[in-house]
């Protein structure tokens, strides 16, 4: 099987309207651990995931994947799109894009449902889920495909700590088993709880990266400002 890591920005930029949003910017991910972009309201964290998950287009630079699949994506935006379908339905339907056989989708299907605790409303309307509920079923239905790496933009955004703590634990578990996790937050303490290596944005351009380490030892005043909880512009 072919490694689908390293991910290489280089000289990544992404303009609107005349205004440059992301960049430029030069990057490597590597195969394993959980990066987290952090950043303030504007900076381009979701620009950079959609970017990475290649769903933005970029004006200059290039993206390259050691192997690029978007079968091997996934994505969970912030908010969660669910089809008027019940719960098994929704999380069934990516593995039915893939023509994937009966029994297998069942088996699948059921593992996930109980995964996410989601067993009893199975055949309850997806739409009818709390937000918690909706997020968890998001990412089982992102994961069901057994992509190498899953994008996540503030998927615990205006959540209770209960479900926040369950989403981190399932975030915990697959990225235990393997499954490589990019994920913005603006939520300092779950940064730090899920980090392997942060990468600190400003301005659309990288003021700091590095691993998990730096949330101690910053090396620039902008991003310990950031995380004293400061306004940094």
């Amino acid at each position: 099987m072919t490694a689908t890591f390293p991910l290489t920005l280089s000289g990544v930029q992404v303009r609107r309207q005349g205004k440059t949003v992301l960049g430029p910017v030069d990057l490597t991910l590597a195969t394993d651990g959980t990066t987290i972009i952090v950043g303030p309201n504007g900076s381009g964290k979701t620009t950079l995931l959609r970017v990475m998950h290649g769903i933005e287009r970029v004006n200059d630079g290039q993206v390259a994947w050691e192997c690029d699949d978007p079968a091997k994506h996934g994505f969970v935006f912030q908010t969660p799109i669910m089809m008027r379908r019940t719960v098994a339905e929704n999380l069934a339907y990516p593995l039915k894009l893939l023509k994937t056989p009966k029994d297998q989708l069942a088996v699948a299907v059921d593992h996930w449902l109980a995964r996410i605790g989601l067993v009893a409303s199975r055949n309850g309307q997806a739409t009818r889920l709390s937000g918690g509920e909706r997020q968890k079923l998001a990412i089982a239905r992102a994961l069901i495909r057994k992509p190498d790496v899953l994008f996540l933009d503030e998927p615990c955004a205006n959540l209770d700590g209960h479900a926040t703590r369950e989403i981190e634990a399932l975030l915990h578990e697959v990225a235990s088993a393997g499954t490589r996790l990019v994920m913005a937050t603006h939520d300092m303490g779950q940064a730090r709880r899920l980090a392997n290596d942060l990468v600190f944005l400003l301005d659309g351009k990288i003021h700091e990266l590095g691993p998990a380490a730096i949330f101690d030892r910053p090396a620039t005043g902008a991003l310990a400002a950031f995380l004293r909880g400061d306004i940094v512009t």
